[in-house]
């Protein structure tokens, strides 16, 4: 990834957490224990790697970035708020998020839950206020239906529920890519799909471009982290290597081994870049970026 990548991707952080740190409720405002959990989760260490989605599709359909504001704000707190309620003692049960203690931990349950409860009503409200988003009342409601549905029980919500009820049980491949496709790729798909729905220009064959690109691009992701818990530095990671498998939870490698997992990331980003060249986009930032994502060590 080449320096200037660096602080592109520097320059994306740093705008979502300034629009998420306007939009999100001051801490001195009633509930201030509330408010207080919501900033702590979604304003924590984070590599904003959806909002980065939106932002380089905007870059590369040559839009605005003020445009997708409010579409990169929205999905991160999604993001957020499902990390919340992941880490709680019903789900994952998890003490530390990012080298800090998890919501839960920093608060306790109940905040936790109402912080994750309403930093998700807010992405949907910036969605549908944001000044910088389309004018067009009709876009915002897509806006609005491909995050519901990225993140409810046909996405995020769906494959997380798989994902538990998988625990301790042998998968096929097949069931094993459509958790990842849903846990990780549904928002990641989101992230792309909600910047090209603010480029009105954009023909069948642009969108279906993308579409390719982002769900190959979402699985990979997924199968990246699976290897990551086998053969990543745990320091870099914030988590033991091998958790995972040692809590039964299906992964990649766990079922067809490190050395096709590593295969499998290497025909998905190859399927990302052909889908972004048929539209000469090969050279610009989507694909810098699907590189850092896949290249990443943590």
């Amino acid at each position: 990834m080449s320096p200037s990548f660096e602080e592109r991707l520097d320059r994306w952080r740093q705008r979502v957490e300034h629009e998420m740190d306007a939009w999100l409720p001051s801490e001195t405002a009633r509930p201030g224990r509330l408010h207080a959990a919501q900033r702590y989760s979604a304003l924590g260490p984070g590599k904003r790697i959806r909002p980065a989605l939106v932002y380089a599709t905007a870059e590369t359909l040559g839009m605005p970035l003020e445009t997708v504001d409010g579409a990169a704000c929205a999905v991160e707190l999604i993001h957020a708020y499902s990390l919340i309620h992941d880490d709680l003692p019903a789900m994952d049960d998890d003490d530390l998020r990012r080298g800090r203690p998890t919501c839960h931990r920093a608060f306790d349950e109940a905040t936790a839950v109402l912080a994750g409860d309403s930093l998700q009503v807010l992405a949907f409200s910036i969605l549908a206020r944001h000044p910088g988003g389309p004018l067009d009342p009709a876009v915002r409601v897509q806006l609005l239906a491909t995050l519901a549905d990225a993140s409810g029980t046909a996405g995020m919500a769906g494959g997380q529920a798989l994902d538990l009820a998988a625990e301790g049980r042998n998968l096929t491949l097949a069931e094993l890519e459509q958790i990842h496709a849903l846990k990780t790729g549904a928002l990641i798909h989101a992230s792309v799909a909600m910047a090209a729905l603010c480029q009105p220009a954009l023909g069948a064959d642009g969108r279906a471009a993308l579409d390719r690109y982002s769900r190959a691009i979402g699985l990979a992701f997924q199968v990246q982290d699976d290897i990551l818990d086998v053969a990543g530095d745990e320091t870099l990671i914030g988590k033991p290597v091998g958790s995972d498998q040692a809590r039964g939870l299906p992964t990649y490698p766990a079922l067809v081994g490190l050395e096709a997992a590593r295969n499998r990331v290497v025909q998905l980003h190859a399927d990302a870049i052909a889908a972004l060249a048929s539209q000469g986009w090969d050279g610009g930032p989507l694909a810098e970026l699907a590189a850092w994502l896949l290249g990443r060590r943590h």
